[in-house]
């Protein structure tokens, strides 16, 4: 293949002027920061150059990629209808229409003593039906389209939503009136996700964030009026702090949370009071994080003060005072939230590195696990509007099992599957095989491992295999199911998760061990994975691609630095792998948030070195690096395009030997193409790419 050229010859020279920097007595030269200049034509024709260069390299996997997203279009129920929530008097699901990007949303009326939700048969529509909104109307003639917000008020008269169509996630709050179809004027630009609607339906809360992307306002808005009208009802000043809002299930309460990575303090409004002042729970303390749920007389609290992986206690309503404990803190055991209903709580938790259910009885000491079959699975609540019930819905899949919808009768203790996703052509679970692994990192810590691979898989060496992993922010990487990943097991390749240290799999301590001047075990147990892996005989180096996506990006192109030799070919989408320049800069998104993840590398010389030491961007070599392929996108707020357009051009630079491919949505955010069919031509892609590595493109 011939080497195309992705340099930009008709940029001028000053438009490219390199960057220098000096932090704690360090000077640094950065040659590639006028890629940081979004509005630079040097920088659009640089992203459009590499783009060119990538598809020519990528040309002769054409067909390939066709055949990959054919393979997902045909295992794909593309006509489909979600399990119907009940709340109030209607049924709520979204439906997907075959040769349609985006889902549309509906409901219908509860029948007459109708208890069960009704059929979704073959996603057809259902009798009755009232479509809500259609994203497909709403992104015609659009590139990109998502929704921030879609909140039905508590009378079922109006529904707030939010739109997106540039990927940036700065959203236009509307307000439709669903008695007669009609779109109110009184819309309101540049809000973020989340609102609460009062218990009359009259006002609605928002939220808007600053110039860094921090949502710091809490706004509210009476229906029918100009925006211009609208006042705030709380602002966080600390820049460390994220707010949001919502309404309880009961319906009794707007709540307001303030939180940062450590800290969190709760606000509440009578919901039959939208005027009111808000009144604070409990005044925030460093390192004390902790949320509500309102339950009756109470409110339940879920806080961590003494107790690393959080205790349940609860405390007054009318007055709230001291936490009276319900959950006493058992270490090992993470309570991650609770749900409440009028007779029962469910405490969703993780234990042993699996997801769980706890069910308690309300005026009862009773308390009992929910029981799954699987040795590894991910479990959770679904939609559960309504307060007033004794069935919950819950979600469960594993790396074998498709998404599956049960009801769970929190009085009979049994168990109704509503739906499993549909898995075209012929799928057998039992074709396909999960297991649970530990690897052994450098200072003893055994390290998790989830693996799903064909029935029959040979153990000798000979598969090949893509390894995932995240590790960050204490976010957990579930076992989870994919229609796409089957077109890579059927191929004998081996798929495996690296629970490593940052995320959550086994408690806070995990998190805690991953991240500020931990973060290195990230890397290193990432690595002892690869190496475990090897060693066992699911495959070998050679045969090996990593693959991780915005800290976890930062996680591939910190590896690829330590162990380039362990591996075949890397896959870093929307990588995070500029972080100390991005961290250094207390004017882009996300940064002051962030420094009680990374440290704060302006204020400490320590953090500014050890961050140095590992981010990927400032520590390229000229060594063999494993072929590599950085996905992003041009609208992201979240890991700005330039950090990995940084990237690529260094690794050019420094190791011009090895294979190195950019490719830039030049119209998307953080999570990519936004249309169902648009993000599998991209699955397709990334996996032909993999395929390639392992030479199995043809």
């Amino acid at each position: 293949m011939a080497v195309v050229s992705t340099e930009t010859p008709a940029a001028p020279i000053a438009d490219r002027i390199p960057s220098e920097r000096t932090h704690h007595g360090d000077t640094v030269i950065d040659e590639y920061a006028w890629l940081a200049a979004k509005d630079n034509p040097a920088t659009i024709a640089h992203l459009t150059a590499e783009n060119d260069y990538t598809e020519a390299v990528t040309a002769p996997l054409a067909a390939l990629r066709e055949t990959l997203f054919v393979e997902t279009k045909d295992r794909t129920q593309e006509t489909d209808l979600s399990v119907p929530a009940r709340k109030g008097g209607y049924w709520y699901y979204t439906r997907t229409v075959e040769g349609q990007q985006y889902g549309i949303h509906c409901r219908r009326p509860v029948a007459e003593d109708e208890t069960e939700p009704p059929a979704t048969g073959d996603g057809a529509p259902l009798d009755g039906e009232e479509i809500l909104l259609d994203g497909n109307a709403l992104a015609q003639g659009q590139d990109f389209f998502a929704l921030g917000t879609f909140d039905v008020s508590p009378d079922g008269n109006w529904l707030a939503y939010s739109t997106d169509f540039a990927g940036d996630e700065r959203f236009t709050l509307r307000v439709k009136d669903l008695r007669t179809g009609e779109v109110l004027a009184d819309e309101v630009p540049d809000t973020f996700y989340g609102s609460a609607w009062s218990g009359d339906g009259s006002t609605l809360f928002y939220l808007t964030v600053d110039e860094a992307w921090r949502p710091n306002q809490v706004w509210r808005h009476t229906v029918g009026a100009a925006a211009a009208d609208d006042d705030v009802v709380y602002q966080e000043d600390d820049e460390r702090f994220w707010v949001g809002v919502e309404l309880t299930r009961s319906e009794k309460f707007i709540v307001i949370e303030a939180h940062s990575k450590v800290t969190s303090e709760v606000r509440v409004i009578p919901a039959s009071n939208p005027t009111g002042e808000p009144a604070v729970i409990a005044p925030r303390r460093q390192g004390v994080e902790y949320s509500i749920e309102h339950h009756g007389h109470r409110f339940l609290i879920l806080h961590n003060d003494g107790a690393e992986d959080f205790a349940l206690a609860y405390t007054s309503a009318d007055n709230p005072g001291d936490w009276v404990p319900m959950i006493e803190h058992t270490p090992g055991t993470r309570l991650e939230s609770v749900d409440a209903f009028a007779n029962h709580l469910v405490v969703s938790l993780r234990s042993e590195g699996l997801t769980g259910l706890r069910v308690l009885t309300t005026g009862s000491t009773d308390a009992y696990d929910i029981d799954f079959p699987e040795p590894i699975y991910s479990v959770g609540l679904d939609a559960n509007p309504e307060y007033q019930t004794s069935t919950v819905r819950l979600r469960y899949t594993s790396l074998v099992t498709p998404d599956s919808v049960y009801d769970y009768d929190l009085v009979t203790r049994t168990m109704v599957l509503r739906k499993q996703k549909p898995v075209l052509g012929g799928f057998d679970p039992a074709a396909y095989e999960q297991h649970r692994d530990w690897a052994l990192a450098d200072d003893g810590t055994r390290v998790p491992i989830s693996l799903v691979c064909r029935a029959g898989t040979p153990r000798d060496g000979s598969a090949p295999c893509v390894l995932y992993g995240y590790g960050s922010y204490e976010a957990s990487m579930d076992p989870w199911f994919s229609i796409p990943r089957l077109s890579l097991l059927d191929r004998g390749v081996v798929f495996a998760v690296a629970h490593v240290r940052g995320g959550g799999e086994l408690g806070r301590h995990w998190y805690d061990q991953g991240k500020m001047l931990a973060k290195k075990n990230t890397f290193t147990d990432f690595v002892a994975v690869a190496r475990h892996l090897v060693k066992s005989d699911w495959t070998t180096a050679d045969k090996l691609v990593a693959r991780g996506a915005s800290a976890g990006g930062l996680l591939m192109g910190a590896v690829a630095n330590l162990a380039p030799e362990a591996f075949a070919g890397i896959v870093a989408q929307v990588p995070f792998v500029d972080a100390l320049n991005s961290i250094l800069d207390p004017s882009l998104p996300l940064t002051v948030t962030e420094w009680e993840e990374w440290g704060n590398p302006l204020a400490d010389p320590e953090v500014y070195a050890y961050m140095k030491s590992y981010t990927p961007y400032e520590n390229v070599a000229p060594v063999s690096y494993p072929a590599i392929l950085a996905v992003t996108s041009l609208n992201d707020t979240r890991v700005l395009y330039h950090e990995p357009a940084k990237w690529i051009a260094r690794l050019r630079a420094v190791a011009p030997e090895g294979s190195y491919l950019l490719k830039t949505e030049m119209g998307a955010g953080h999570g990519g193409p936004s249309g169902r069919y648009d993000s599998w031509r991209e699955e397709a892609f990334i996996t032909a790419w993999m395929l390639d590595r392992f030479g199995l493109s043809h």
